[in-house]
């Protein structure tokens, strides 16, 4: 009797240790990327997975429109290709500083 309860002790820290070190980080990880996605506006200055930057000038559901140069170049991206996104400070964001 004490040899399983033994195993499922074991079992049990296995799986609390799985849970807290890989499921929690990245649904934390995944909302943190929502949170990016939900947060892009017109206007505001992104950076790709790829590493290209551009300000956005469309958002149509899951694809962004960016303009990348001074030719205004028009890139299209889905959302999930988004790894940065830096807002336009507005007059009452400097006002504040």
């Amino acid at each position: 009797m004490d040899g399983w309860i033994g195993i499922v002790i074991y079992l049990v820290i296995i799986v609390l240790l799985f849970y807290f070190m890989i499921i929690r980080p990245q649904k934390k990880r995944q909302k943190q990327e929502q949170e990016l996605r939900d947060s892009i506006a017109l206007g505001s200055e992104i950076t790709t997975i790829g590493g290209i930057v551009g300000t956005v000038v469309n958002i149509k559901d899951d694809n962004i429109t960016i303009e990348t140069s001074i030719d205004k170049t028009l890139i299209e991206f889905k959302n999930w290709a988004i790894r940065d996104v830096k807002k336009l400070e507005t007059e009452e964001d400097k006002a504040t500083k």
